[in-house]
């Protein structure tokens, strides 16, 4: 545990002042957000502070700081290559005209760095979550609602994927207290990798975690479509030549058929005489073929045959085959025409089934991602330098690198300091929250110590990276392939110093 926020005592109870609530706090009890809590007459951080070291042993799972497979720690700081101090369980800023509650000098390649740790407060953020799934979950605008209360919105999909927009100041701050609380809550479940479940006005019953297949309607998504139906006729469609007359790929957003499709023109399938119901695009691509829902290719359909109209008996033969398929292969149906030009279903010859499988095959498996997005160009940059707008410029021109517990976030282009990280690359439980209602998280900004200077940053308040291990409760590997926070690749030299760039 570690000692952050000031307080002040009033009749045996503690005030803490990490956050606008002030909590009166009890011997023995923690404030309202969980996050401080008395522990005889003094104040105290609840969850760790945590640290990451580039070791390979665990492969990522998180370890007790003091030891190792058993052995308690020597002391030893080399024993790792490097360590980088996070702002998990380091403390907030509060109020923010205070320098940040760590801020760390270390050497990186022969080269004076500092990291400044902070977790920020913060009302403007929320997720942005893509659900890996070809069903329809509602449509665009329409509110996510968790346990009743609005909490954000689906936004435009993508490719192959459903995606929502969650949390914000206006659901947090901008509507009765309930629907402050509740999105809170969500967001805060949704960035410690929690499953939430939620609905959609209109739309699908969902249950959504951070690196876990979603659930809709109760079903748990497997596979994410290999593409839309023209993309999946591309694809696939030297392994049909030859083996049936025509193959029509159901899709919500673009079907798919080869007969017209250009990849089928330029191996010579010849045209079938098949009618779609939809409005054609270009040859071989139809949109609006049926309503959106949770059936064949992320329509509202069962059977395929409802988008077809009569075949143009100038060209169609009795005998001739098709084949209709869904962008997974989950559904996939194979027919011969009768002398009377109708489908008539058979089974579904051996070639065509490798076929069928090597769609499912490409098919990816879905997953939730939890994208947490916020705005850092707020006051809590007081805590770095007595100049806010220095640090916000530092970070603009790459001087300065921004992370979340240590892994990289991308930085929006524009005014302010707006970053977006992927949760599950963060050590666990890195979010907290305070009842204003808003979010906590751990950021660090990290940079050359001259740069610092430049910044009119809080020298007097640096430490030695010695010292404030010492202080450290637990410690997480590093993630394979993640750029490390004080690689020299991450920065480019100041044209102030050096006169150019790099």
């Amino acid at each position: 545990m570690v000692r952050q926020a000031s307080s002040n005592a009033v009749e045996g109870k503690i005030r803490c002042d990490a956050c606008p609530v002030m909590c009166y706090i009890a011997d023995g009890k923690s404030g309202a957000c969980d996050r401080y809590a008395n522990e005889g007459g003094e104040l105290i951080r609840v969850d760790p502070f945590t640290i990451i070291e580039n070791t390979k042993s665990a492969g990522g799972k998180i370890v007790p700081f003091l030891a190792r497979e058993g052995e308690t720690w020597s002391g030893d700081i080399v024993q790792s290559d490097r360590t980088f101090v996070t702002a998990v369980g380091a403390g907030t800023t509060y109020p923010d005209y205070k320098p940040a509650p760590f801020i760390v000098s270390q050497k990186a390649a022969d080269v004076d760095m500092v990291t400044v740790v902070t977790e920020g407060i913060f009302s403007y953020c929320g997720v942005k979550v893509k659900i890996d799934t070809d069903r329809h979950v509602g449509h665009e605008r329409e509110q996510v609602r968790v346990n009743g209360e609005a909490v954000g919105h689906v936004t435009t999909g993508e490719y192959g994927s459903q995606m929502l927009s969650l949390g914000g100041v206006k659901h947090l701050t901008g509507g009765s207290k309930k629907e402050g609380r509740v999105t809170c809550e969500t967001l805060l479940k949704l960035c410690n990798g929690e499953p939430v479940e939620m609905t959609i006005d209109g739309g699908a019953s969902l249950v959504v975690q951070a690196g876990a297949a979603p659930a809709i309607n109760g079903v748990v998504e497997q596979r994410m479509r290999v593409g839309c139906g023209s993309a999946t006729i591309g694809m696939f469609a030297k392994q049909w030549f030859e083996h049936v007359d025509d193959v029509v790929v159901v899709d919500d957003h673009i079907t798919g058929v080869l007969s017209e499709h250009q990849a089928g023109k330029l191996l010579g399938v010849q045209p079938s005489g098949i009618s779609i119901k939809g409005r054609r695009s270009t040859p071989g691509r139809y949109f609006q073929v049926a309503e959106p829902g949770n059936g064949w290719g992320g329509t509202d359909i069962s059977d395929p045959l409802t988008i077809l109209g009569d075949f143009n008996p100038k060209v169609a033969k009795p005998g001739q085959s098709l084949l209709m398929v869904s962008t997974t292969g989950e559904q996939y149906a194979y027919y011969e025409l009768g002398e009377d030009l109708k489908s008539i279903e058979m089974n579904l010859p051996d070639v065509l089934e490798v076929s069928v499988e090597r769609i499912a095959e490409n098919c990816e498996p879905a997953m939730s991602s939890v994208l947490f997005m916020c705005g850092a160009g707020g006051s809590l940059r007081a805590g770095v330098t007595e100049n806010p707008v220095r640090l916000t410029r530092s970070v603009r021109d790459s001087l300065t690198y921004v992370s979340c517990g240590g892994a990289p976030a991308y930085v929006w282009p524009g005014g302010g300091i707006t970053v977006m990280v992927d949760v599950t690359v963060m050590p666990s439980n890195s979010f907290g929250y305070v009842p204003t209602p808003a979010l906590v998280a751990p950021i660090e900004f990290t940079m050359r110590l001259d740069d610092y200077e430049l910044l009119g940053g809080h020298l007097d308040a640096i430490v030695k990276l010695e010292e404030v291990l010492k202080l450290a409760e637990r410690r997480v590997d590093s993630r394979d392939g993640m750029p490390w926070p004080t690689d020299d690749r991450n920065y480019r030299w100041s044209s102030r110093n050096l006169g150019t760039d790099r």
